[in-house]
């Protein structure tokens, strides 16, 4: 890991089981990521790229088997540094056929128990994370205070019960909540999304983490209500220059947000870097999928036009059965007839463009 280095995913693999098809779902299949001290790294990517399983496998709540199959994940903190995947190998047991792994025999009861106790003072305190559905997240059957508060206790040097309700609503007061102490009282199921996205918010803060996992943080909310939890992260991140990964399919959330940005497709990392460079106008130099997913977010002319928006042509790729070449070639407009047989065949390797600007596609290895 580089010195400003927190975080670092390297080769992790997630894969899920498809009955109907008797074959793995690689929902993430060797991905590297880095996220540095102070920044945020944004992941960007249509649903089913394998943004949310990413983070959740991070988190060690990944419960569907196989599960997490392999890699590491690299944690350094103040009070932490280990591998989160430490020793994971001890578990399972894989097979495989020109490269591709066709079995897994895991250990599930034991390899939970392993995550456990390796997790163990790092869920929470040293990695919070804030889910897509706060509703669905927290227990509906306790008060919204009891609940920051019991967080509290748990994952940070408050023990005294009533020191602790007062940092609970001093958070809530820090992400603007209307009427703290009335909220403190109130249960999830009573309060509306944006309400409960903003306790949701001061729960994960409330642990003082290392790393903020933020999970789609505007999904479900109407515009406005979208708008003022982003101008709410972006404050936050001023003021407490807390370490974040952000995932989310809303370009134009990730671009204000975001220092880095990583574009995901079909279970891979196809690009990073720079946010500025890689969500520029000028799409040249970045990947054909980075560029057309720009390329479809509406502008205000089009709006005004009422003209056709621009799509991606074809569907998401199957991540159970993945092409031999690049997992973008069936939707690519950047291939050329140069490249094409090299495209359909060949996966291409991450080829840098400039000093932290990545990219992996085979256009970057011709010029």
């Amino acid at each position: 890991m580089k010195n400003g280095s927190v975080l670092k995913i390297e080769n992790l693999r997630t894969y899920f089981f498809s009955r109907s098809k008797q074959a793995f779902s690689r929902a993430a299949d060797g991905v590297d990521l880095e996220l540095e001290k102070g920044q945020t790294l944004g992941i960007v990517g249509e649903s089913g790229s394998g943004k949310s399983v990413t983070a959740l496998s991070v988190m060690g709540l990944v419960t569907a088997e196989p599960g997490i199959i392999s890699g590491n994940i690299g944690l350094k903190t103040d009070a932490v540094q280990k591998n989160l995947l430490q020793d994971v190998d001890d578990y399972v047991k894989l097979s495989s056929n020109n490269g591709r792994i066709v079995g897994v025999a895991k250990d599930n009861s034991g390899w939970q128990r392993h995550m456990d106790r390796v997790l163990r003072g790092v869920r929470g305190k040293e990695i919070s994370m804030i889910f897509q559905n706060p509703k669905l997240a927290m227990n509906p059957f306790s008060r919204v205070g009891q609940q920051i508060t019991e967080a509290i206790l748990l994952n940070t040097s408050t023990v005294n019960r009533r020191e602790a309700r007062e940092r609970s609503l001093y958070w809530l007061e820090q992400v603007k909540i209307d009427s703290p102490r009335l909220r403190y009282d109130n249960y999830p199921n009573s309060l509306s999304g944006g309400m409960c996205q903003r306790a949701m918010i001061a729960m994960a803060l409330s642990m003082e983490p290392s790393v903020l996992i933020a999970d789609e943080p505007t999904t479900g909310l109407d515009a406005t209500i979208q708008s003022k939890i982003v101008n709410l992260l972006g404050e936050l991140k001023s003021n407490l220059g807390i370490t974040t990964l952000l995932i989310s399919h809303d370009i134009d959330v990730i671009k204000t947000l975001s220092d880095r940005v990583a574009v995901m497709y079909g279970g891979r990392v196809l690009e990073a870097g720079p946010a500025n460079e890689i969500l520029a106008a000028d799409q040249l130099n970045t990947h054909p999928y980075t560029a057309a997913l720009i390329a479809s977010i509406p502008t205000v002319q089009q709006i005004r036009d009422k003209t056709d928006l621009r799509a991606i042509n074809g569907d998401v790729v199957d991540t159970v059965n993945l092409p031999p070449g690049c997992r973008f070639y069936d939707r690519c407009r950047r291939m050329t007839e140069q490249i094409r047989t090299r495209c359909e065949n060949q996966e291409p390797a991450m080829s840098r463009v400039s000093p932290n600007h990545q990219v992996r596609c085979w256009r970057y290895f011709e010029g």
